[in-house]
């Protein structure tokens, strides 16, 4: 048992995408875990800690990777979780219907001489399709454990742990390749004389195959005469085999894992094709495929999200918990012992940090994205989503991005703060860069969305002339950013996990976790916008903003009154559209105003905490850029559509 003193032993899980390793990940840690950016990179680490008889391990949820020999910044930073932590156990998850496919990558793993435990998990669905698996036989071939698992349902779970616990370093089995590579492999290992995690075997194979950081890595651990004679030895090779050498690999471990595999798998018979897989079908086609997203986003996130969450949940938090009970109590007391006036507005004014600040972080966004990451976890758990990239993924090249970008697009309708901190997944510094820009201009989060909804759907025509403006807007910018912006073309491949019905405790347990990553980043941000709101109204320089920005209003055909509407737009997106409500209600505003108003309020910047997001992920100069680019572009829209509806007559 690890003493206090001692750090605990640590687990790492890595795979591909899509194999189940976050159900394991939960299955093991129960709801206690962060999620954190590992050092150096923009990429999230998920860390538990679970206890297995009387010994606590902490458990480490890699990014999926397919490969020790890394592409995407994902799969570099879970290789280079491999090469920092030391862990106790690599617990190789892979899906078993796809088992020939996965198992080259557990060979990488043992020939790097890492303590491989194998989970083959979704054993039930391959057992349906009528694969039965040897696994006595597969762990005798490899040398390692093999355990088989469903672990939606924690079958296989206690066999896992007992696994954990029992491990002990066995020497790595070595593979044998063909003769010519293993006599290459064979003099790059006989150069190597520093010390490295990975084995000398499978560091020379990574070194053949020009792995930049593993040669920055040996450059730092050789002498200069030994790094001199690897380095000509490996130039050597690298010209000899320029035409073949990492297709040779690759070939030769594939020849590897079809012996491997001789015997392990029996198809026993074939098996008619279950509902689920029609309608993973159905999702991926266009002409379902496009229903089916439209029912998602309406009952989803229109019903759920904006109905639920930002009403029902928000009425009950913002106007019967605080406006009722909380607020008075608050603001009772810091008016009895603060009286000092500015220091009352910087905690309990108009603008306080209370009463903006906290009062809203809490009782208007926490509900809205409560929802919106309980049904996003629902979606997941189901396998939707890849699915929907796949969906998507022709029409997202145009615009620069792949199927990938998807998920901070659907994230966006839920709050666009969140979203822009998700488009870190996303391969590439250009994804990144146009879905941050996309997410900015043409994406309204939940809380925006419901209101604009609510103002235009009495509106005969409006909300059709809002929607397809948003979708041209939003394909226009997207195919601009992507001609404009140098780069390749994204590529873009997934896994598609299995559709299934999801696992509650599965869903609850990602949901509070996602809550709470969220709200300790979005916190700071909202007060931060409080005390900028604060500042400006002390400083009596709120009015003049307004008086600045009234005669651009007035350009786009709307009354002065719709000023204030943009202004506090930008510190809260559903503040804007429900100062448009307020003037409606009033009848200040025309159908063809209404519609004008609502679609360059949607385009105008984004808000302070979406701002601050962006300069956090994508640095000042781009975020800057992009604000100047959204507020110009988004009332020049305003002015055309103006323009357009005054021409045609249309909602006169």
């Amino acid at each position: 048992m690890a003493s206090v003193q001692d750090a605990p032993p640590k687990v790492v899980l890595a795979g591909n995408p899509n194999v189940g390793k976050s159900v394991l990940f939960n299955a093991l840690t129960g709801a206690y875990t962060t999620v954190s950016n590992y050092p150096g990179t923009s990429v999230e680490v998920s860390r538990g800690f679970s206890t297995i008889s009387g010994t606590r391990y902490e458990i480490l949820d890699t990014p999926g990777m397919y490969s020790i020999m890394p592409i995407s910044e994902e799969e570099r930073v879970a290789r280079q979780i491999l090469l920092d932590e030391t862990p106790h156990a690599v617990l190789h998850v892979i899906d078993a219907r796809n088992i020939e496919r996965m198992l080259p990558m557990t060979l990488q793993l043992i020939e790097a001489g890492l303590p491989v435990i194998l989970v083959v998990n979704i054993l039930d669905e391959a057992k349906r399709l009528g694969m039965h698996l040897d696994l006595e036989l597969l762990q005798q071939n490899l040398g390692v454990p093999v355990i088989g698992a469903v672990m939606k349902r924690k079958q296989g779970l206690p066999e896992l742990q007992q696994a954990i616990e029992n491990y002990a370093s066995v020497p790595h089995k070595t593979f044998t390749y063909g003769r010519d590579l293993e006599r290459d492999i064979e003099k790059v290992v006989t150069e190597i004389h520093g010390e490295y995690r990975l084995s000398k075997r499978a560091t020379s194979l990574l070194l053949m195959q020009k792995d930049s950081d593993i040669e920055e890595l040996v450059k730092a651990s050789e002498n200069p005469e030994s790094l001199s004679g690897l380095n000509a030895v490996v130039k050597y090779i690298a010209f000899e085999r320029r035409a073949d050498l990492l297709l040779q690999i690759s070939l030769e471990r594939r020849k590897i894992c079809k012996q491997v595999l001789e015997g392990v798998i029996t198809q026993v018979d074939k098996v008619t094709e279950a509902f689920s897989e029609k309608l993973s079908r159905w999702t991926m086609n266009p002409i379902s495929g496009l229903p089916i997203l439209l029912l998602v986003v309406y009952f989803g996130l229109y019903q759920f999200v904006g109905g639920f969450g930002a009403g029902t949940l928000v009425d009950f938090l913002e106007g019967y918990l605080f406006e009722g009970y909380i607020n008075p109590v608050v603001v009772g007391f810091v008016e009895e012992y603060v009286k000092i006036e500015w220091l009352f507005e910087l905690i309990a004014g108009e603008y306080g940090l209370w009463t903006l600040g906290i009062r809203y972080s809490v009782a208007l966004v926490l509900p809205i994205v409560g929802t919106f990451f309980l049904v996003f976890s629902l979606l997941e758990d189901t396998g939707y989503f890849p699915r929907l990239a796949m969906l998507v993924d022709r029409v997202f090249k145009q615009i620069g991005l792949s199927g990938r970008a998807v998920i901070p697009m659907v994230l966006g309708f839920g709050c666009d703060t969140m979203a822009t901190m998700v488009t870190r997944t996303l391969e590439t510094t250009r994804e990144r860069i146009i879905s941050t820009l996309l997410l900015a201009l043409a994406i309204p989060c939940s809380a925006q969305l419901g209101v604009i909804l609510g103002l235009l759907s009495p509106v005969p025509g409006a909300l059709t002339i809002w929607l397809v403006f948003m979708l041209l807007v939003f394909m226009l910018v997207g195919f601009l950013a992507a001609k404009i912006m140098p780069g390749d073309p994204p590529v873009f491949y997934m896994e598609l996990p299995p559709m299934r019905l999801p696992q509650m405790r599965n869903v609850l347990v990602k949901t509070l976790s996602r809550m709470q990553s969220y709200f300790m980043e979005i916190l700071p941000l909202f007060l931060l916008a409080a005390f900028i709101l604060w500042g400006l109204k002390m400083l009596g320089a709120l009015e003049k903003v307004v008086g600045l920005l009234s005669p651009v209003v007035s350009a786009i055909g709307l009354p002065v009154e719709a000023t204030s509407a943009f202004v506090f737009g930008f510190f809260r997106r559903d503040f804007g559209a429900a100062g448009l409500y307020d003037l409606q209600t009033g009848g200040l505003l025309t159908a063809a105003q209404l519609t004008v108003a609502a679609v360059t309020l949607t385009l105008f910047v984004p808000c302070v905490a979406q701002f601050l997001m962006m300069k956090k992920e994508r640095g000042f100069q781009v975020s800057f850029a992009i604000f100047v680019f959204v507020s110009v572009f988004a009332f020049a829209c305003g002015w055309v559509l103006n323009k357009f509806l005054l021409t045609t007559g249309l909602l006169s």
